[in-house]
């Protein structure tokens, strides 16, 4: 079968990096898991995780009539998605380095109101259906396959990354809060991984083929 195993494996690599880059998601697993325990973090990682494949069905059903429609809307989609990126990580140079991180604020609630959060915040932020519009296209893999088909591979991959990362800050959230405070640094890195990743793949899309 015609898939280029080089191209999921860079999707992969990118989406994991990408999840351990600071940003809302992965901050509130952190704070979860430091405040009610490990496994109330590893609740909201499966509810977030949940409602990736909610995207992943609205991109792969609308970006696919696209694609069999026109070349031209599909070079559209990919020039918009390398646009967003750059964008993002023209947000993220803006940004502030510094991680906050506070438990005061985090209140205490069961594991299914937790697994509900976490599904409820990724599904109705637009921003993440934006982000698999502009990031997935990219990546498609096969000639062989239906595109549709192509794209719930990379959103299972993209879910299966996610998961190992988030589930790891679950797992070892007082040792990354350790770090993080004790180490000012950590939050430059990230940022400026962060501002080449995006770039990197905004890059790639761009010049990857159909």
């Amino acid at each position: 079968m015609d898939i280029n195993y080089e191209m999921l494996y860079t999707f992969f690599m990118a989406s994991t990096i990408l999840a351990i880059s600071p940003g809302p998601d992965n901050i509130f697993v952190l704070m979860q898991s430091m405040v009610n325990g490990k496994k109330y973090g590893l609740a909201v990682v499966a509810g977030l995780m949940s409602g990736c494949f909610v995207h992943t069905t609205l991109v792969a059903f609308g970006v696919s009539v696209l694609i069999k429609q026109s070349d031209i809307l599909f070079f559209m989609i990919k020039l918009f998605g390398a646009l967003y990126l750059f964008f993002l990580a023209f947000k993220v140079f803006k940004s502030d380095a510094s991680i906050q991180l506070s438990g005061a604020t985090v209140e205490r609630k069961s594991f299914v109101e937790l697994f509900k959060q976490g599904f409820i915040m990724n599904v109705l932020n637009p921003k993440v259906s934006i982000f698999f519009l502009a990031f997935f296209p990219g990546f498609l893999f096969s000639e062989a396959l239906s595109s549709v088909l192509q794209f719930y591979i990379l959103g299972i991959l993209f879910v299966i990354s996610g998961s190992l990362v988030f589930g790891s800050i679950a797992l070892l959230s007082g040792s990354i809060s350790d770090l993080i405070k004790g180490n000012v640094n950590v939050g430059v890195f990230l940022k400026w991984l962060q501002i080449i990743v995006f770039i990197g793949i905004g890059i790639f899309i761009l010049i990857t083929e159909k």
